[in-house]
């Protein structure tokens, strides 16, 4: 048996226990297309550098773009790594990228801070729901 086919094996043994399997840095590296059809894939993660410049270089969104295009046609969810500010989260959304990570949302924690941190986005979120059932109310009356 190959290398591949052991590695084939063994996401699929994987997968049928209900664990997500993931390509990291897609587009870097040894991250090939080739790996998308050889192995059963759930999710492809773009790697940062593709996201970096993504309002500045026009070809870094046509390659996401065309990445998120391809991965959808195979029916892969597509994270976009990497994500530091507004404006790349604004065109992510824009070309329909359906998860996003990175410092913009947090840096690293501890597993001591996570607890605080979730209550803190949990009450942030409410807040802004709350701002924005408000908005749509006065826009009915």
């Amino acid at each position: 048996m190959t290398n591949i086919a052991v590695a084939q094996t063994w996401v699929e043994s994987i997968r049928a226990l209900g664990v997500c399997i993931y390509l990291d840095d897609f587009g870097t590296g040894y991250s090939s297309l080739s790996y998308l059809k050889r192995f059963p894939m759930d999710k492809v993660k773009i790697d940062k550098s593709f996201i970096r410049d993504l309002y500045i270089d026009k070809s870094d969104r046509a390659l996401v773009e065309a990445i998120i295009t391809m991965a959808n046609s195979l029916g892969l969810k597509v994270v976009a790594e990497g994500v530091e500010d507004e404006q790349q989260l604004a065109i992510l959304r824009e070309i329909g990228c359906g998860f996003v990570q990175g410092y913009y949302f947090s840096r690293p924690i501890t597993a001591a801070e996570f607890g605080p941190s979730m209550l803190r986005i949990n009450a942030d979120l409410a807040k802004s729901m709350s701002l924005c059932a408000d908005s749509l109310q006065k826009t009915r009356v």
